[in-house]
């Protein structure tokens, strides 16, 4: 299986402990992980051609991603 960019602990080395809490203790933080995990899986796939699709999907894909992490930066601050 290949290596999958933008995972959460790799961009929050310091913060895998409260990522981990936060995923057991409040709901909607969990959802919003899992969120970012099915889209940044879907970008990843999109990027090396094992699912190919076109610039619109990916642009709006990578913005929804992005969306994602600056809510979950949010509560990790």
């Amino acid at each position: 299986m290949s290596h999958t960019p933008n995972e959460l602990v790799e961009m929050f080395p310091d913060k895998v402990d409260k990522i981990h809490d936060l995923k057991i203790s409040d709901s909607a933080f969990a959802k919003l992980v899992d969120d970012y995990h099915a889209i940044n899986r879907t970008v990843h796939r999109g990027e090396t051609d094992i699912e190919p699709m076109d610039d619109f999907r990916m642009e709006a894909l990578r913005k929804e991603r992005l969306q994602l992490l600056d809510a979950i930066a949010a509560k990790l601050n």
